[in-house]
């Protein structure tokens, strides 16, 4: 076992990962931590990049998350409480799990909320047209809507405040009960 910790927080846009890793970085029990946003991996490709919600992006969207993956390992073997924020569904999950079993804490924890919720959250908060942001949110929430193998790793967070999602996120955290094996 490392001496760090990886805690993914994923979802979809607008389910509260981002507040929700900001905080759990910042409050975290480890004397570092580290919160890693995945979507600046995305923002490094200068050239040829495809849009990361579109099938064909499929093979550029697995390097980006190896690179993330390379990252957060590298904080973790270092003492770091390395909080993970993004996109990163059971699609993405195979490098992650093969980490773990290599010996690495990780916990993989899901916040959804529902669609209404979700779109008037994450509708308004874009750079992108509200119609573009509509589809992808739309697309997005599908993805995160029915997780199977993964279901008992989700926390709804439609009727609860980002304290409360962050006391729950963390209650999840210290009982290691959403850790990839």
């Amino acid at each position: 076992m490392y001496q760090g910790r990886i805690i993914i927080i994923t979802g979809s846009p607008g389910s509260g990962k981002t507040t929700v890793a900001k905080i759990i970085a910042k409050e975290s029990d480890f004397t570092k931590s580290v919160h890693i946003h995945t979507d600046d991996f995305y923002h490094y490709l200068s050239k040829g990049a495809i849009p990361p919600h579109l099938p064909e992006s499929q093979k550029q969207n697995s390097i980006v998350v190896e690179a993330f993956l390379e990252t957060a390992k590298c904080y973790a073997r270092n003492g770091y409480d390395v909080i993970v924020d993004g996109i990163i569904g059971p699609w993405f999950l195979t490098p992650w799990i093969k980490t773990a079993q290599d010996g690495y804490e990780i916990h993989y924890i899901i916040l959804r909320a529902n669609k209404e919720e979700t779109m008037k959250r994450a509708i308004e908060r874009t750079k992108l047209s509200k119609e573009m942001n509509v589809e992808l949110v739309e697309i997005m929430w599908n993805q995160f809507a029915k997780m199977d193998n993964y279901e008992s790793f989700v926390i709804t967070t439609t009727d609860y405040s980002i304290n409360e999602t962050t006391s729950i996120v963390k209650k999840h955290i210290r009982e290691k009960s959403h850790l990839l094996i």
